[in-house]
């Protein structure tokens, strides 16, 4: 496979025409006439590159960004003093003039030739990239063949948006090092991207020539203006009765739209993401960026279909939501919660993984949480796994949606030891959508016209148009007065 240098990359990702360079020439840490000065100019000349990162800024499909480039063909990639420095003053100078930043490392790590001097250097690095995350700053990061040690350590595994490369070697220990230190080695197939993605630690595996793609959409919901969004009209209530067993039973109907459904026939500019990006990840969660008209969002979904064919909801997928609560708060955009769950799993593994530890973290977070967020009732919700995702500024619910703290079949075998009980015990509970409106449970109802299984386009685009309603209004008020409003809400409900 052939890969691009960093300057090809720049020029296949970046509009044609638009590279501007920061960098100046650097400062030579090498002593005159040293092994290592004789290395950093044979680097020099062979690679026609001047230090192993360039950096600078251009326009992706008109947006100006800071970008950030490694370049393996000089001394494999690795950082030393001046590498740092030029990396350190590039994301400052991001931070100062508000760009989001692209950074797309390959490297062996540290430059061995300045010891310890190099390998401290990541820490100034990272203070510069969490200074320009806590700016409210988008950063995304492409992992390039190889990226290993101190660099994916540190400003590698920084990103907001992670993808890498296809096949791409990424580690933390060079396999080299490895074998070196073990005397055997390090097992097949665990530093690769593909596996990384299998495991959560990264968001996409693309080809360099869909990078470009992959940017342009996520920078358009992470950097969209929302100053001035129109909320338009909400969606009229058109409310047919129907009873509460009646609801439970349309909304675990199989051809019913989830939420992959609503972010396909309801949402533009969807970029999914992949696990916690910390080596865990679960299929009935899904973490997307994406906007409803021109309301930009993270949405965290729970994905029944997911739950049903693969496993119930554990505690990964609860940190993985934990994950989008925390890119919402630190860039400041609005976040929509899908509730449509049976329930949470009840296993071993998910006693031991902290499952009720991750219930009540997921509720600590949203109901705390600086940005502005809805939730949408979608279909069933079912117990701790449902309301971990509840306590939002506004609460939507499907017509046919309804929340409890168990499956009314559960519920019935608690009071009944029987579950024949459970249509009247659904009905006693005052689960159905209309109930939980009248409870101050739910703001708004969105209508199925008659059942959203036989209307997916239709019924999307309502809770689409419903959505867009609900966040525009949200983002027009003080974040200091959406705050204090929620916490009102929750503490005074019931009472």
């Amino acid at each position: 496979m052939t890969r691009p240098d960093a300057r090809t990359l720049i020029e296949t990702v970046l509009d044609q025409g638009s590279w501007t360079s920061w960098d100046v020439p650097p400062a030579d840490p090498a002593p005159p006439g040293s092994s290592y000065a004789d290395e950093l100019a044979a680097a020099r000349a062979k690679s026609g590159y001047d230090e192993s990162v360039i950096t600078g800024e251009g326009l992706l499909a008109g947006r100006r960004v800071a970008v950030l480039a490694s370049e393996f063909s000089f001394m494999a990639g690795s950082i030393g003093s001046a590498a740092a420095e030029r990396i350190t003053s590039a994301v400052e100078r991001a931070a100062r003039e508000r760009l989001p930043l692209l950074a797309a490392p390959a490297s062996g790590g540290t430059r061995m030739q300045e010891g310890a001097l190099a390998f401290v250097q990541m820490v100034k690095i990272t203070a510069a990239v969490q200074a320009h995350r806590a700016a409210g700053l988008p950063h995304v990061v492409y992992l390039r063949h190889p990226t290993t040690g101190g660099v994916l350590a540190s400003w590698g595994s920084l990103g907001h948006v992670t993808a890498a490369e296809p096949g791409a070697l990424v580690g933390f220990l060079g396999p080299r090092v490895f074998e070196a230190l073990h005397g055997y080695p390090f097992p097949e197939g665990v530093q690769v991207a593909e596996n990384l993605y299998r495991h959560g630690l990264v968001d996409a595996v693309v080809p360099a020539e869909d990078v470009r793609e992959v940017a342009i959409r996520a920078l358009t919901v992470l950097c969209a203006d929302r100053t001035a969004l129109e909320p338009g009209e909400p969606p009229e209530e058109d409310l047919r009765p129907v009873e509460a067993w009646e609801a439970i039973t349309r909304s675990r109907r199989d051809d019913r739209p989830g939420v992959r459904g609503v972010l396909k026939l309801a949402a533009t500019d969807v970029t999914p993401l992949n696990g916690t990006g910390a080596g865990e990840n679960e299929p009935g969660l899904l973490l997307a960026l994406a906007r409803f008209g021109a309301a930009p969002a993270v949405v965290l979904g729970q994905d029944r279909h997911g739950q049903r064919s693969r496993s119930p909801l554990g505690p990964a997928g609860l940190r993985v939501a934990r994950r989008g609560m925390r890119l919402a708060a630190e860039l400041g955009l609005p976040l929509v919660t899908v509730i449509d769950t049976a329930g949470a799993a009840l296993s071993k593994a998910a006693e031991e993984g902290g499952l009720a530890g991750e219930i009540a973290r997921c509720l600590a977070d949203l109901v705390s949480l600086d940005a502005p967020t809805v939730a949408l009732l979608l279909g069933e919700g079912a117990g701790g796994a449902a309301l971990a995702l509840l306590p939002a500024d506004r609460v939507l619910c499907a017509q046919h949606a309804w929340l409890a703290p168990l499956p009314p079949e559960g519920a019935s075998a608690v009071l009944y030891r029987s579950v024949d009980f459970a249509p009247e015990i659904a009905q006693a509970q005052r689960v159905r959508a209309t109930d939980l409106r009248a409870a101050g449970i739910v703001d708004r109802v969105i209508p199925e016209l008659p059942d959203a299984a036989y209307e997916h386009r239709a019924f999307c685009e309502r809770v689409g148009r419903a959505l867009e309603h609900e966040l525009a209004l949200l983002l027009a008020r003080p974040p200091a007065d959406r705050l204090t409003a929620r916490l009102a809400r929750y503490r005074h409900l019931g009472g």
